[in-house]
């Protein structure tokens, strides 16, 4: 028996099955990944977006064994150089020049920015929140209830209430849930459990004026799209437009578990002393490897490297939506790239794995690319070669009929 295959045994023996996972991984170094029985992949998934910087790289390694050896706790009863120097950062990379929350995860960002808005249409009786129709903000029940997927909230009624659901893209349709409840307008600027779908700029601008208009908050959702993945900071950058609030994790620590509320100074103030609380957030080890990853992303340039390696990505997407009747569109921004078909995806998914290219879903029909930012040109045209086979044994004039697999409803990030 395999490594992989008695690691896999002892999982599904102890673990609580809410995943489905494929191989055994024990290393990364870079763009690559290993797994237990010594085969190498691509990485085209970065931890769901986690991996901006490569892993393993010596920086953020460096910061986090010289943190750990200092001082990796104290609680937030005590400041920390580290947490008032990133949230210094975060608030000049943004222009918002507000302050930061800190917590553990996207799912707790979130949970923070909703309460923020309510916290501050309270006095007026306002509190319900515009989101939009397949977005994804995280599994806690507030945040469940504010994505637009019935998938992610079946079985978990009741759900917290005030959320209404627009149509992204849409302003008519968002103009249309307004009513004297509202408070704030909520969504990703790229949607990307959704199917990898950008926000049109005019749609955010048109956001903002209404929300301007009708002394409503706008809030981003930057989980999965931000710290570089887009080739900004942040994605909303690219529309010329500043939300009120904006939440980070996934990449921002570079795998050390990490999320952020960072709010401009119309709502900065909102939470006072013993309103909201993390009792990790903000802790030494996760600044200093967030602060590690601001340094690798600003010098190295891996904005710039985001944007032409996605532009080069993309287009040998595009190839491939000639070639086989199967793939409809490549979209996408930056490194944040879906491949849509009008088959569901899993069946690729999984061959590309077996070609040593690791992808995932995002929706049913979605093959969601998310490399390392740090990825090279001869990795990019590896993986292009790897998807180009893959989707000729699976679509091509030889490949057996009914080739394609059940939808996947393995939960995502």
């Amino acid at each position: 028996m395999s490594k992989n295959a008695d690691i896999a045994a002892l999982f599904n023996q102890y673990v609580i099955n809410t995943y489905t996972p494929s191989v055994t991984l024990v290393r990364g170094q870079g763009c690559k990944v290993w797994d237990a029985d010594g085969m190498v992949y691509l990485d085209f998934t970065a931890g769901i977006a986690v991996q901006n910087t490569g892993h393993a790289h010596p920086r953020v390694v460096q910061a986090v064994c010289d943190q750990m050896a200092t001082l990796n706790h104290c609680s937030n009863l005590f400041y920390t150089a580290n947490q008032a120097l990133l949230a210094q950062r975060l608030a000049s990379l943004s222009g918002l020049d507000g302050k930061c929350f800190f917590c553990n995860s996207g799912a707790e960002a979130n949970e923070a920015m909703i309460k923020l808005a309510r916290l501050w249409g309270h006095e007026e009786g306002r509190f319900e929140i515009i989101a939009m129709r397949l977005s994804f903000h995280g599994r806690t029940l507030a945040t469940c209830a504010a994505t637009g997927q019935s998938k992610i909230q079946k079985g978990f009624d009741p759900l917290p209430l005030g959320f209404a659901f627009a149509e992204y893209n849409d302003i008519e349709s968002v103009r249309a849930q307004l009513n004297e409840r509202t408070v704030a307008v909520m969504l990703e600027p790229v949607q990307g459990e959704g199917g990898v779908l950008p926000a049109d700029h005019a749609f955010l601008k048109d956001l903002r004026q209404l929300c301007d208009e009708k002394n409503l908050l706008l809030l981003f959702d930057e989980v999965q799209c931000g710290m570089g993945r887009t080739g900004t900071w942040f994605a909303w950058q690219q529309a010329g437009v500043k939300p009120d609030a904006f939440t980070l994790a996934k990449a921002l620590a570079s795998g050390v578990p990490m999320g952020a509320l960072v709010a401009a100074p119309k709502v900065a103030d909102v939470f006072q002393p013993g309103r909201h609380a993390s009792t990790f957030g903000g802790n030494p080890l996760a600044c200093a490897a967030a602060l590690a990853t601001i340094d690798v992303i600003e010098s190295e340039k891996l904005l710039a490297r985001a944007a032409e390696a996605g532009t080069l990505f993309r287009e040998g997407l595009a190839q491939f939506v000639e070639k086989f009747d199967q793939l409809l569109e490549v979209r996408g921004t930056g490194l944040m790239v879906g491949l849509v078909m009008d088959v569901p995806a899993k069946a690729l998914v999984d061959k590309c794995r077996e070609m040593g290219l690791l992808c995932c879903t995002a929706g049913e029909s979605v093959v969601r690319f998310l490399p390392p930012l740090t990825v090279k040109d001869d990795e990019l045209e590896e993986a292009l070669d790897m998807l180009d086979d893959a989707l000729d044994m699976l679509y091509g004039e030889d490949a057996d009929a009914g080739g394609e697999a059940p939808a996947d409803d393995a939960p995502s990030a």
